[in-house]
């Protein structure tokens, strides 16, 4: 699948959250969401971003958009991950990279100058329409939460 860009029908998913309980993008029909993919829990990068989600997290509910990060990390990896750092979103399994492939985010990615197949660090700001408002690919860890509070305050 190639890159998603604004305007286009962000794809439907249903993934387990770190408790099984099944997550569907149509959960949040009618409201923002943030949906973004990171390669593993409890990394150095993920971990960074993670936090900053979270530190963000009041101005995401304020603004009425819900987080949801995706990894294909087992539950008992998202469940020791949120308790080691106190994250509050949920953090969903998509095991088999489906939904990574349908967004776009998941393939051939450089690293130091070597090529490999994984997750590409990639956001997306869905819109209360189910449309992308925004997406992001390649990102920084550092700082993107914050990059991505203020588009939503745009």
């Amino acid at each position: 699948m190639g890159k998603l860009a604004a305007g286009d029908n962000a794809p439907g998913f249903a993934l387990p959250d770190q408790d099984g309980k099944p997550v569907s993008l149509k959960d949040f029909s009618g409201q923002q969401v943030i949906v973004y993919f990171y390669p593993r829990d409890d990394t150095p990068g993920c971990t960074k971003e993670a936090c900053q989600f979270n530190e963000n997290l009041q101005a995401f509910k304020q603004a009425k958009v819900q987080v949801l990060g995706i990894s294909a990390d087992n539950a008992a990896k998202h469940q020791a991950f949120r308790a080691k750092y106190g994250l509050a979103f949920p953090l969903l399994t998509d095991a088999d990279h489906a939904v990574g492939e349908a967004y776009g985010a998941w393939g051939e990615k450089t690293l130091y100058g070597k090529k490999s197949i994984g997750v590409i660090r990639s956001t997306f700001l869905i819109a209360a329409d189910g449309t992308v408002r925004r997406a992001w690919y390649h990102v920084k860890a550092d700082g993107h939460a914050a990059k991505v509070l203020d588009e939503v305050g745009s």
